[in-house]
C-alpha cells in the first residue's frame, strides 16, 4: 500500500484512491457514478470524506483552507453513521465499507488494499503486553459483522475474519479466522469477497 503519512499525497494519488474505493463497490469510474454515490450512497460517501481529509491535510495550503470544511463533514458524518475512522488512518486502494453503523477504527491501525469492513467491526488499541498498539492488516482482508481486532496484531493477506470473532493474535495469509477467541479453521481464505479488485485495468 502507499504510505503517505508524513508525505505530501499528490492529486493523482488521491484520486487513485477515490476511484479505486468506487470500483470496490459499483465494478465502475464514470462520473455519473461518482456523483450518484457521493451524494446517495452513505458508506462511498463517508469513505470519500475520509480520503480527501487525509489529501488535504498533507497539503501545506489545504490544511489551512479545505482541511477544515472536509474535516466538519467527515466528522458530521460520523456522528450520523456510527462510523469513527480518524482521517490519519493509513488505509490502502480498495476500501469498501460493507454496511454502516458502529465502526470504530483506531487511527494509529494499518490497513491494506481492497479491505472490505462490515458493522459492528472494531480494530483497537492494546495498552500493555505483547501485543501492545493497533492492528496491522494486510490485504484482500474480509471483516465480518461485530468483528473486533485487538492490539498490534498482524493479519497476513486474503484473511476472512468471521461475524463477531475476537482476534488477539496473528493471523497467517490465508486464513478463515471466527470465534472466541479467533481461531484459524480453514485456508480458504477470502477470495470470495474480494470483488471488483481489478480497478488497475480501469484507472488511467
Amino acid at each position: 500500500m502507499r504510505k503517505s503519512k508524513h508525505k505530501r499525497m499528490k492529486f493523482s494519488d488521491y484520486q487513485y484512491l477515490v476511484l479505486s474505493d468506487l470500483y470496490r463497490m459499483t465494478a465502475d469510474t464514470r462520473l455519473v457514478t461518482f456523483i450518484k454515490y457521493l451524494f446517495f450512497n452513505n458508506e462511498y460517501k463517508y469513505v470519500f470524506w475520509l480520503r480527501t481529509c487525509r489529501y488535504c491535510k498533507s497539503s501545506r495550503i489545504l490544511k489551512w483552507t479545505l482541511f477544515p470544511i472536509a474535516r466538519y463533514k467527515l466528522y458530521r458524518l460520523s456522528v450520523r453513521l456510527g462510523i469513527s475512522i480518524g482521517p490519519s488512518t493509513e488505509i490502502g486502494s480498495g476500501f469498501n465499507i460493507n454496511h454502516i453503523g458502529g465502526i470504530v477504527v483506531n487511527g494509529k491501525s494499518v490497513i491494506g488494499k481492497n479491505c472490505t469492513i462490515s458493522q459492528g467491526v472494531t480494530l483497537g488499541q492494546k495498552n500493555r503486553g505483547k501485543y501492545k498498539g493497533c492492528p496491522v492488516l494486510g490485504d484482500e482482508i474480509y471483516i465480518g459483522p461485530g468483528a473486533k481486532i485487538i492490539g498490534s496484531v498482524k493479519i497476513g493477506n486474503n484473511v476472512a475474519i468471521g461475524a463477531n470473532s475476537v482476534v488477539t493474535k496473528d493471523i497467517p495469509d490465508n486464513s478463515v479466522v471466527v470465534g472466541i477467541p479467533g481461531k484459524v479453521i480453514s485456508q480458504e481464505g477470502a477470495s470470495d469477497y474480494a470483488v471488483n479488485t481489478q480497478y488497475d485495468d480501469v484507472i488511467g
